[in-house]
């Protein structure tokens, strides 16, 4: 048996099928059928039932998935360790962040953080969906809400305050009554600005629906309806205007996740550092009232 071959195991395990098990481990579903085959014949045994729905373990599969995942995670770790004990400010940091946050508040400010420290090469993925920083699916994460995982170092560098806006055109041209209102779909009805959106009006329409922030940004600029965006990305829109409530959209706490083994890596300190001061410097667009207060 080949140790290697776990993380292919592994990989079909949790995806259920060859192409989405390639896609994670940036491979060929070909490769992955390859090396499972490999491990089911060097094992002696059947680790998978296949389907037309894709791959089931069996009960041998079964059996070794627990070891396996502690084989990985052991794995995981000790590259942890090493990383963090590497003292040269070189290499690869993977950033994941709320996809609008990463591409409009973070990519523009990484200008200074390239120039100071050329040996780092950077990688921003917007992604809103749980992450594991155990598994490297990133080295340092900002989210809205603060995690529970005990390997995981948490801070609060902010606050990202909310408004509803509208187009100043559909504004001036639509009574209130008659306004239409943009949402998230169902996939996203339990965030904290679409339940306050729900609770604006008893009868509420939401007259458009979408999984990404950015696509409501836009259908409100085009005059569709009114939408709760984040203050940094509607306040300098040109196009909308901001729509008062007796209640304003709740605020998100933005938290920076690195896991514990990492923190101290010249390298993963030097990206943590700049995050926080970029935070701290953009807090008048982030949240406009909290910074006006202070």
């Amino acid at each position: 048996m080949q140790w290697d071959d776990l993380k292919y195991f592994l990989a079909l395990f949790r995806s259920g099928t060859l192409s989405a098990a390639a896609r994670t481990l940036g491979a060929e579903h070909s490769t992955v059928a390859r090396r499972i085959a490999s491990l089911e014949e060097g094992l002696g045994m059947r680790l998978f039932e296949r389907s037309g729905r894709g791959f089931s373990l069996t009960a041998e599969g079964e059996a070794i998935a627990d070891i396996a995942a502690r084989v990985e995670e052991e794995t995981l770790n000790i590259a942890r360790v090493a990383q963090g004990r590497q003292s040269d400010l070189a290499g690869v940091v993977r950033i994941s962040a709320p996809p609008t946050f990463a591409s409009q508040f973070i990519a523009p400010r990484l200008t200074a953080l390239r120039r100071r420290y050329p040996g780092i090469e950077l990688e921003l993925a917007g992604d809103s969906r749980a992450i594991s920083l155990s598994r490297r699916d990133a080295d340092i994460a900002i989210r809205l809400s603060r995690p529970t995982t005990g390997s995981i170092v948490a801070r609060r560098i902010g606050t990202m305050a909310f408004g509803l806006y509208g187009q100043r055109d559909y504004l001036a041209i639509t009574a209130a009554c008659d306004q239409d209102f943009l949402g998230y779909d169902d996939s996203l009805d339990h965030v904290l600005q679409q339940q306050w959106l729900r609770r604006l009006e008893a009868d509420l329409r939401l007259a458009f629906r979408s999984n990404e922030l950015a696509t409501l940004h836009e259908a409100a600029a085009a005059g569709i309806g009114l939408a709760v965006l984040p203050r940094f990305l509607g306040d300098p829109d040109e196009r909308l205007a901001l729509v008062a409530k007796p209640s304003p959209p709740p605020s998100r706490e933005l938290w920076l996740l690195v896991h514990s083994d990492l923190r101290r890596s010249p390298r993963i300190r030097a990206v943590l550092d700049h995050l926080v001061d970029i935070v701290l410097a953009g807090r008048a667009i982030l949240d406009p009232e909290g910074a006006a207060s202070d």
